[in-house]
């Protein structure tokens, strides 16, 4: 991440590095030409003045003939070389440079005929006719400077133009390939994260099945690798709990097969007739003994098939006995709870699996007797549609909260809403009707109901095809684990 922040940044640092040392030379030149500048105006003015004092000296000699004029001039003469020199050390051109070595040379000349010149001769007439050609000298070499100047702002206002138009552009290239930059590695890392989230969504819906291997920086592969191992011991930890329920169910169905068999003796008077009082208690033994057997049946049938060792066994069988057998297995308990029941079955003979079917119906009538009050009322319709069984499973009871309703599929969840009876259930009811009817190629769905009771609806193929039903409780088994 540092490094793609880094190649990110680069780009932006360049366009300010670079930005800043363009507007340092462009700082310098311009300090360098305004010093230059006012040094050469100084020079300048200094030269004029000192030119003129040269020849005022020079006519004063000539007019009164004192030697200490001489000397007056001599100070003028060396302040002008000194001035020229000054010239000399700013950067000028070559012809600048020239003309100011031969007004040096012109100044010294004067200065020798002067001293060898008496007051009032022709010699002397000659120096001071000869510095008006001076001064014309002076002049062209002080023009000279000025427009070097000039140039030279000139040529500093184009490097200015030009350095900002090269930060223009730079922007216009920089910001396109910052974004490309950007979203290169919005995508290097947005990959990895996403294949992460989605792994941790598959372990929260409880999907082990599917290795956890994540390409990617070296942080995300090593918390991909905690992820794989989390994987491992969740999937782990479901074997065993599977296992668990496997031996604690078939533990516990053989000592409750023995205590039905019991039961069924009893009711049928093999030792004996019994008494009304006692009847009624043998019936309640058997009623419990009839609610553990099918929570016992649940948890085997869940672990069996988280396990993978259930199959589909497609046949064709009429729907209306299989409906007629389930609420038989049921009657005591509807009696005893005084439930009215409203069954409307079409005459259909789907071809499914018929143990798996009659697990289904078993399953939503017993968690509709749970909840419906004494005296209530328990529906139940079977109809084709579209070469669809459609079966409707409705209850008066209080119905189904909206907020549990995304959980109630999910296994050992157990609603909020109190339940009827002694045994209570084990959560897993529902889960395994939800197994069964999606191994099926069916689905399940929780309706708004005119009672305000719970309103299940599934939905199972009428014709359903052997080999792809088999190989899809494959599929479905496998991604459960």
């Amino acid at each position: 991440m540092l490094v793609g922040f880094t190649i990110v940044a680069a780009p932006l640092l360049f366009a300010i590095v670079n930005g800043a040392v363009q507007m340092n030379r462009l700082s310098v030149r311009s300090q360098e030409l305004v010093v230059h500048g006012i040094q050469g105006t100084s020079n300048n003015q200094r030269m004029f003045e000192e030119l003129n004092a040269l020849e005022r000296q020079a006519r004063l000699y000539q007019i009164i003939g004192n030697h200490e004029m001489l000397d007056g001039y001599t100070k003028s003469h060396d302040r002008l070389i000194a001035t020229i020199h000054e010239l000399l050390t700013l950067p000028l051109d070559e012809q600048s440079q020239s003309d100011a070595r031969a007004l040096e040379a012109e100044a010294n000349q004067l200065a020798t005929k002067l001293g060898m010149a008496a007051p009032n001769s022709e010699q002397m007439a000659e120096v001071i006719n000869s510095f008006p050609e001076l001064s014309d000298r002076a002049s062209k070499v002080s023009d000279r400077i000025g427009r070097q100047i000039d140039r030279e702002l000139t040529s500093l206002q184009a490097a200015a133009q030009r350095a900002q138009q090269n930060l223009l552009w730079q922007t216009l290239l920089l910001v396109p390939m910052t974004l490309a930059v950007v979203g290169v590695f919005t995508y290097l890392f947005g990959r990895p994260i996403r294949a992460i989230d989605r792994a941790i969504s598959e372990l929260g819906r409880g999907t082990f099945s599917r290795p956890i291997a994540i390409r990617g920086p070296a942080d995300l592969e090593r918390l991909a690798a905690q992820l794989e191992w989390l994987r491992g011991r969740l999937l782990d930890l479901a074997q065993e709990k599977n296992r668990f329920l496997r031996h604690m169910s078939h533990e516990l169905k053989t000592p409750l097969a023995n205590i039905r068999e019991g039961t069924e003796l009893l009711m049928d008077g093999a030792v004996g007739e019994l008494q009304s009082g006692q009847r009624e208690v043998t019936a309640i033994l058997r009623e419990n003994g009839m609610k553990l057997q099918r929570l016992i049946e649940n948890l085997l049938s869940f672990s069996a098939w988280q396990a993978k060792s259930v199959a589909m066994e497609i046949t064709e069988f009429k729907l209306r006995p299989l409906i007629k057998s389930v609420l038989e297995n049921q009657q005591l308990t509807l009696v005893a709870q005084r439930v009215r029941l409203d069954v409307q079955v079409q005459d259909l003979k789907p071809l499914a699996d018929r143990g798996k079917v009659r697990l289904i119906l078993d399953n939503l009538l017993s968690n509709a007797i749970k909840f419906t009050p004494r005296g209530g009322t328990i529906s139940i319709h079977a109809r084709g549609e579209r070469e669809q069984l459609i079966l409707d499973v409705m209850d008066s009871g209080p119905g189904i909260p909206a907020a549990e309703r995304n959980r109630i599929f999910e296994a050992f969840y157990q609603g909020k809403t109190p339940q009827g009876g002694h045994v209570k259930g084990t959560g897993i009811g529902l889960s395994v009707v939800t197994e069964f009817v999606n191994a099926h190629g069916g689905s399940i769905e929780i309706l708004e109901s005119k009672s305000g009771g719970a309103h299940f609806r599934v939905r199972l193929p009428m014709r359903q095809n052997i080999g792809s039903a088999e190989k899809g409780a494959s599929e479905k088994a496998h991604a459960v684990v």
